[in-house]
C-alpha cells in the first residue's frame, strides 16, 4: 500500500475511527485501526472493531499509489500522525506489513498486522434492515437528555442501555438505572416502522460526539435484529443491540399526582446544588423539599452542617416534605433546554416526575429518599 493524504484529515478521521478500538483487547489486532486503499471500494478508509462497535470512516481525500491493506496500533498512530511536521502525510507498507510514515522531514517506521485478519464490520445488508432519518441535531439532543441516568451495573446489562422505541411518528430513548427514569420523545413527520430495541450506552455516546450541531443536518440510521447501523456525514457506526426486553416504565411515568409545582429551572438548580454541598453522604444525608404557601424549602442536615434555601413556586395541591438525592435532581435540571419546569409529587414515599411546563417532550422520574 501506498498512498500520500492531507495530515489534518487523517488526523480527524483516525480520532472518530479510534472510539471503536478496544482499552482491554484479547487480541493485539483489536487495539488497532485497518488502514483500506482500494479504488474500487472507496477509496482510502479507516476502520476499527471491538467486536461490539465498530466504525468506518468514509474515503478520506488521498492519491491511492498503491492498493492495500495494513492493520496499525491505533494509539501510536494517531500520536505519530497529529505530531508530524508538514501538512501532508505519505504512508507506505510493504508485504510484510512494515509500515513507513513520511512528512515533511520526518520518518518512522512501525510494524502493522496483516489487514486479512482484521475482524470484518458485520454486513447487515445481509439481514432485513428497517430504515430511519431524522435531523443530527435531535438524535444528539436525545442522546444527552437520557444518558446520565444509564446505569452503570454491568450484572444487569439491559440497564445499561438505551431503549430506543419507534411507533408510527414517535421515535423515542429511555434510560434508568433504578433510581430515576428518562424519556426524551421525537415527533416525526412521516409514519414510521413500529420497532423497540435496546442500544449500548457506548454506543449512543460515540454517536454524539460524531453527530454534528448542525440543525440542517440529517442522520440515518437501519435496525436489525442483532444490529444497528448509523449512516452519519462522513461516518458508518455499526454496534451490536444489547439482548433482552427493557423494564415496563409507562405507568410509573403516567401515576395520579396530588401536589404540582411549576418552578424556575434555573434557579431551583442553584439552590439545589448549594444545599448538595454540605452532604457527602446523600444516603445518610439526602436533601430534603419542603413544599409550602407557594415555595420549596430545601435543606440538608449532615454531620458537617447544614443549608437553607427558599425557591418560589406555583404550588397546586397541598404541602409535603420529601428527600432526595440532589445529585439526581441536578442532573435532569442540568439538561433542560426550558426555563419553566412541573414537577409531580403524590406521597413522601413516591417518585417524582419532572416535565417542561406544558410539553411532553422531555419527562422524568425520581425515586426519593426516605428522611430520618
Amino acid at each position: 500500500m501506498r498512498i500520500i493524504c492531507g495530515k489534518s484529515a487523517l488526523a480527524e478521521a483516525i480520532n472518530i475511527a479510534s472510539k471503536a478500538v478496544s482499552s482491554k483487547a484479547s487480541m493485539p489486532i483489536l487495539e488497532c485501526c485497518l488502514l483500506t486503499a482500494r479504488e474500487d471500494s472507496g477509496g482510502f478508509k479507516l476502520t476499527a472493531n471491538d467486536m461490539e462497535l465498530a466504525i468506518e470512516t468514509k474515503a478520506i481525500e488521498a492519491d491511492i499509489l498503491e492498493e492495500g491493506t495494513v492493520a496499525l496500533d491505533s494509539r501510536m498512530f494517531f500520536d505519530i500522525i497529529r505530531r508530524l511536521p508538514g501538512d501532508s502525510v505519505e504512508i507506505v507498507s510493504d508485504e510484510k506489513n512494515l509500515t513507513v510514515i513520511r512528512s515533511d522531514k520526518s520518518e518512522f517506521k512501525i510494524l502493522g498486522f496483516d489487514g486479512a485478519e482484521f475482524p470484518a464490520i458485520p454486513d447487515i445488508g445481509e439481514e432485513k434492515a428497517k430504515d430511519y432519518s431524522m435531523p443530527a441535531v435531535e438524535f444528539k439532543n436525545m442522546i444527552r437528555q437520557t444518558i446520565f441516568s444509564v446505569s452503570t451495573d454491568v450484572s444487569r446489562p439491559i440497564l445499561c442501555g438505551i431503549s430506543l422505541e419507534i411507533d408510527e411518528n414517535t421515535i423515542k430513548m429511555v434510560s434508568t438505572d433504578g433510581h430515576r427514569i428518562s424519556l426524551r420523545k421525537y415527533d416525526a413527520d412521516d409514519t414510521l416502522e413500529p420497532v423497540k430495541v435496546v442500544v449500548p450506552s457506548k454506543t449512543l455516546s460515540e454517536i454524539s460526539k460524531i453527530l454534528p450541531a448542525d440543525a440542517d443536518v440529517m442522520m440515518s440510521f437501519h435496525i436489525t435484529n442483532k444490529h444497528i447501523l448509523f449512516d452519519l456525514e462522513n461516518t458508518i457506526v455499526v454496534s451490536r443491540l444489547v439482548d433482552g426486553e427493557f423494564i415496563s416504565y409507562e405507568n410509573m411515568l403516567n401515576r395520579e399526582c396530588e401536589t404540582k409545582t411549576i418552578v424556575e429551572r434555573a434557579e431551583l438548580l442553584e439552590c439545589i446544588e448549594r444545599a448538595s454541598l454540605i452532604s457527602r453522604d446523600t444516603r445518610q444525608s439526602p436533601i430534603k423539599l419542603k413544599i409550602e404557601d407557594g415555595q420549596i424549602i430545601i435543606t440538608c442536615n449532615a454531620e458537617m452542617g447544614t443549608s437553607y434555601e427558599e425557591v418560589a413556586v406555583e404550588q397546586d395541591g397541598p404541602g409535603l416534605e420529601i428527600g432526595f438525592n440532589g445529585r439526581y435532581i441536578a442532573d435532569v435540571l442540568k439538561v433542560l433546554d426550558y426555563e419553566r419546569i412541573e414537577m409531580e409529587f403524590s406521597t413522601p414515599l413516591s417518585p417524582c416526575v419532572i416535565r417542561i411546563e406544558g410539553n411532553e417532550e422531555c419527562t422524568y422520574l425520581v425515586v426519593p429518599r426516605r428522611l430520618r
